[in-house]
């Protein structure tokens, strides 16, 4: 039998695929009833499923960022199937109107495609705060063509979307303290004009020597226990960790002659990361490490301790850089590397290593005696 009761949602109706679709907008109080999470799909193995499991560790970080920013935060649309016999009532007293009621019966079944994690972030933030549920979130509604289908649906919603790297990430970030302090120090150091602003990773051809990213993770090293951001009030921290990180970088930059001379253009950018490390993701980050260690032993004098970096050799000729910053000849990201690339270069400022980097080096000595 028939339920008498349903759903009405404003709507648009547009075409995809030859097939209907309707945008609505859904009070967010009516989102977890509407769109009930599934326990028993859990146990289900993946090819009998619409959607992945729901990761609940990533839940708390998305609750936390809606009640954290309840006057500016901002959503994706949730995008669903609808699994029964739905009416459109096109409104204005024309019946090949796009805009209308979508009207969906209480026993109609709903099946998220895309958002999941949202919605079960979504309940969890209006039990911390329930005058959420006035507010909404728009929704894509599809007819529900089985599961194959839908399970197509998923993979083309993600297969196709593009993330944003990670430094366009650092760049447009205004909530994140160590973003702001990272784009601060470039707009006033003498590298900005080194920096790739967008990507992640640089072309072969690329004249930048760094990427944001790379410097954003480096600074957040180097400013590690020393500053108290993202904080309420953190307005003289982030002053303070922007003064700190232009001044280690502007005397580390004095240092490496070789970006001295990609910035004045004696050469090619492409010639320096190709011959050294010292522009690369992983030694950025050792050199942040280092940065950090040297701050809290000597706060007074750090500038003058930093400058014995400069007898480091950070030719990739260097064979100390072998299972350290580089296997098989190439650079690695891995921790352990960072460890053992920190270690080398602390070991060069005179400076007591850790026991992560204690450890990283017992490791590779026992690798290189073969044991």
């Amino acid at each position: 039998m028939t339920s008498q009761f349903g759903y009405t949602f404003p709507a648009i109706r547009g075409i995809q695929a030859q097939r209907h679709y309707y945008a609505s907008m859904c009070p967010l109080r009516l989102v977890p009833r509407i769109f009930m999470f599934d326990d028993e799909d859990i146990g289900l193995p993946a090819e009998l499923r619409a959607q992945r499991v729901l990761n609940r560790n990533r839940i708390p970080e998305i609750t936390n960022y809606i009640v954290g920013n309840r006057d500016n935060y901002s959503f994706s649309a949730i995008t669903a199937s609808i699994d029964g016999k739905i009416k459109f009532e096109p409104t204005g007293g024309d019946k090949n109107s796009e805009v209308g009621l979508l009207h969906i019966p209480m026993e109609a079944k709903f099946i998220i495609n895309d958002g999941q994690h949202r919605r079960a972030a979504i309940e969890a933030a209006l039990k911390a705060d329930p005058d959420l549920g006035d507010e909404s979130i728009a929704v894509v509604f599809f007819i529900d063509r089985g599961l194959e289908r839908c399970q197509q649906m998923f993979a083309d919603l993600n297969r196709h979307s593009v993330r944003p790297s990670k430094s366009l990430g650092v760049l447009y970030d205004y909530r994140d303290d160590m973003a702001i302090v990272t784009r601060g120090l470039i707009l006033k150091s003498r590298i900005k004009d080194l920096i790739e602003m967008e990507r992640s990773s640089l072309a072969l051809r690329s004249r930048k020597l760094f990427t944001l990213s790379s410097i954003y993770s480096a600074t957040k090293a180097l400013l590690d226990g020393i500053v108290k951001l993202n904080q309420e009030n953190s307005d003289e921290e982030i002053i303070k960790a922007s003064k700190i990180a232009i001044e280690f970088w502007e005397a580390l930059a004095s240092h490496m002659p070789e970006w001295e001379d990609v910035r004045r253009g004696r050469v090619n950018s492409s010639e320096i990361r190709q011959d050294y490390i010292h522009t690369h993701g992983i030694t950025l980050q050792a050199i942040g490490r280092t940065g950090n260690a040297l701050l809290k032993k000597y706060p007074k004098n750090w500038k003058a301790k930093l400058a014995e970096i400069s007898k480091v050799d950070w030719s990739r000729t260097n064979a100390d850089w072998e299972g350290r910053a580089m296997v098989g000849g190439k650079l690695t990201k891995a921790h352990y590397n960072v460890y053992l690339t920190t270690a080398y270069i602390k070991h060069k400022l005179g400076l007591t290593i850790t026991s992560e980097e204690v450890n990283a080096e017992e490791i590779l000595k026992q690798t290189r005696n073969g044991s």
